[in-house]
């Protein structure tokens, strides 16, 4: 987390800073990405950095993190939208984040460097049961009455498996450079198999 001295910022320099991150991360995975490249876009000396983060990692993750809050409103949104279907809704989300050219290149570096770090921020919202208040968040939207499921854990578990779709997805559409369409139309069928079963009967 950042330090309580980042928060105190005026919102410009907060958001000059943040926007150096991103750029950088956009960049260059985690691993490569420069402090020098951060603070020098930001027209802060390297020392300031220290102030407000402990390293790369801190302010990478508190990217991640506030990512993570702003998709989570879009897919409670998403839902209330689908009527509480929730394939419906996360092929909807599926679709908005394909489209979110501003962060495409940031989301393309976490997806092929990614680690159970950067995997829970990106996907934890949907599924983290240690997030209970979040995790109520999303799951009170969804219509479990729609779903083949006995209670809260089995509930738990089909937002695991349908997030492993998901990450998955976004891996083959960066690593195989997918089109839009073609990574939907994947994407699209997957989880309507998900939706139908694959058993007979």
């Amino acid at each position: 987390m950042p330090k309580q001295t980042f928060f105190n910022l005026p919102e410009e320099k907060k958001q000059i800073l943040i926007q150096s991150a991103e750029k950088e991360f956009s960049r260059v995975p985690l691993f490569q990405a420069s402090i020098s490249n951060i603070v020098k876009a930001a027209g802060i000396p390297r020392g300031s950095f220290y102030q407000y983060f402990e390293g790369k990692e801190d302010i990478y993750f508190y990217l991640l993190d506030e990512l993570a809050k702003v998709r989570k409103d879009k897919f409670i949104a998403f839902l209330q939208k689908h009527d509480g279907d929730l394939v419906d809704a996360m092929i909807a989300m599926f679709e908005c984040m394909l489209n979110e050219e501003d962060n495409v290149n940031f989301m393309k570096n976490a997806f092929l460097n990614m680690t159970y770090k950067v995997e829970h921020s990106f996907l934890g919202i949907y599924s983290d049961k240690e997030s209970i208040d979040e995790f109520g968040e999303v799951s009170e939207q969804i219509d479990t009455n729609k779903l083949n499921i006995s209670g809260e854990q089995e509930l738990y578990h089909v937002m695991q498996i349908i997030t492993a779709v998901t990450f998955r997805n976004f891996v083959e559409k960066f690593a195989h450079g997918l089109s839009e369409d073609q990574a939907m139309k994947s994407y699209r069928m997957e989880m309507t198999l998900l939706k139908k079963g694959i058993y007979i009967g």
